[in-house]
């Protein structure tokens, strides 16, 4: 499979996400299906805390061509089955996190975790088994800081784990540093960030023009 011709880099605030990342030790390449800030709305303010990138396996694209090929990037962004489609995928996924403010793991985990079991119990996934894959993710993140610049990566594959992994910069680290083997968590994690009630419309936004780019493409 060959990588969309005309992917390109995103720079969201000082942050730049690459347009292919090949990880340490891997033959396999992804590349950057979008990119953009998240943050939240603070006493009337918009307080910037991360900036989100998605990357894809190569197959993504002819995975996604058929059914979504033709549509306008403001038809993919108002359809919650195109996201649901790239989160639901058969094809890997990388998903970097690079922090623009400080953050404790405690902190971050808290709220992520929070938003992965409200949109599993929406849906009916939430049960003995992801309550206990949530403590792991949780336990995971609990001795960590994350200071700007600082990175949380996930690597999801389409059997249903989840590899997290941190970096004190981009670089993409040797070795993951817990996995979670549990597909409806792996799922929500991507979920919340672009799906119904996504964390990062910028994302959102961001995948939709890029994709449509590439479906005229291929």
């Amino acid at each position: 499979m060959a990588t969309p011709a005309s992917v390109t880099k995103v720079t969201v605030e000082c942050l730049e996400f690459p347009a292919v990342v090949t990880p340490p030790g891997s033959t396999k390449s992804y590349f950057l299906g979008g990119a953009g800030v998240r943050g939240l709305t603070i006493e009337g303010e918009f307080v910037k805390f991360t900036g989100l990138g998605v990357f894809l396996e190569d197959k993504a694209v002819p995975s996604l061509t058929a059914k979504w090929k033709g549509k306008s990037a403001d038809e993919l962004l108002n359809s919650l089955d195109f996201y649901r489609d790239i989160i639901k995928g058969p094809f890997e996924k990388l998903i970097r996190g690079s922090k623009l403010r400080t953050l404790t793991g405690p902190e971050y985990v808290k709220k992520v975790s929070e938003n992965c079991v409200a949109h599993m119990k929406s849906v009916g996934t939430y049960g003995d088994a992801e309550e206990k894959a949530i403590e792991e993710f949780r336990y995971a993140f609990k001795d960590q800081i994350f200071p700007p610049g600082s990175t949380v990566f996930y690597k999801q594959s389409p059997t249903g784990t989840l590899g997290v992994s941190f970096s004190k910069d981009d670089t993409i680290p040797e070795h993951e540093h817990a996995v979670i083997d549990n597909k409806p968590v792996s799922e929500a994690v991507l979920e919340t960030m672009i799906g119904e009630i996504p964390v990062s419309p910028a994302l959102k936004e961001s995948l939709a023009k890029r994709f449509h780019q590439f479906f005229q493409e291929n």
